[in-house]
């Protein structure tokens, strides 16, 4: 039996089927290209688009940003010059009076130093509202904490004893070390403890107490007083510019102790009641990357 071999089995190519095959694949491959093309510049186009629509957006971002901070700064204005307005009335008035030839002596001394008070008062303002509004904190150093709490503690104590207020210093850190602004957050502790001060003015025990306490990371400032207290409304406001409940204040202090603690990588925690006293917390870093190092000595 004789055995066709493979090879004597194979069809033999049409050339006209062969070239249309080619025609074909041809053609597909031009219309691949061309669409490729065209979703190429589609793509080039929708490109184009975002990135317009990008920077639309960034422009009206910045511009409502400038928009906020010119709204802020009028509105700012706008409580100075109400603030301002008051003491330098006064002012203005006492300095009217001492004018007058029939004064006598001790009520022209009386009125002059009333009006030097409200002059006073008037820079205090100017000076909080310059604070607030540069609103950033240069020049680190390192301090111990003992050192600061220390002077604190030598400014306070005469000042609460004249008042009758017991003034307790706690958890003096011998040897903690941090690195920050010491004339700021001095300025910040200040600002907390006055207030601690007249809070409890109408107290029948006074007392007020400063301490602190440390993380590896950060510094905990606690001024605690047994005074008033204050509503949960008011403590929502109390670092709102210009808001104060004293009479004498000026509505930053607080606003300027939260931007030294924020400055500080830290912030201001508040716990208070109604009668129940008031606390405040601030925290800052021990120190910061680019910071200046400790110098050798």
């Amino acid at each position: 039996m004789n055995h066709t071999s493979p090879a004597a089995t194979e069809i033999p190519l049409d050339p006209a089927r062969l070239a249309e095959a080619f025609r074909l694949f041809n053609q597909v491959s031009e219309e691949l290209s061309t669409a490729y093309g065209a979703l190429e510049r589609q793509v080039e186009a929708l490109t184009a688009e975002l990135a317009a629509a990008n920077a639309e957006t960034q422009r009206l971002r910045e511009e409502a940003e400038r928009n906020k901070r010119l709204t802020a700064m009028g509105e700012m204005a706008a409580q100075l010059a109400h603030q301002l307005r008051t003491p330098l009335a006064a002012a203005l008035l006492y300095a009217g009076n001492l004018e007058n030839p029939d004064l006598p002596e001790a009520s022209r001394v009386g009125i002059a130093q009333k009006t030097v008070g409200r002059l006073k008062h008037l820079e205090r303002l100017i000076q909080d509202m310059l604070l607030f509004a540069r609103g950033e904190v240069l020049g680190r150093e390192p301090f111990e904490v003992a050192d600061l709490l220390g002077e604190l503690a030598h400014t306070f104590e005469p000042l609460a004893r004249a008042r009758g207020v017991s003034f307790e210093l706690t958890a003096e850190p011998a040897g903690l070390v941090i690195i920050g602004n010491r004339k700021a957050i001095a300025g910040a502790l200040t600002n907390l403890i006055e207030n601690a001060l007249q809070a409890v003015a109408e107290s029948p025990s006074p007392k007020v107490s400063l301490g602190v306490t440390a993380s590896a990371e950060q510094l905990a400032f606690g001024i605690r007083d047994n005074g008033r207290g204050m509503a949960q409304d008011v403590v929502a406001r109390l670092f709102e510019p210009f808001f104060t409940t004293r009479a004498e204040g000026t509505g930053l202090g607080l606003a300027i102790a939260r931007g030294v603690a924020r400055a500080h990588g830290g912030g201001i925690d508040v716990t208070s009641e109604p009668g129940a006293g008031t606390e405040f917390i601030l925290t800052v870093s021990r120190g910061s990357a680019d910071a200046p190092p400790p110098e050798s000595s």
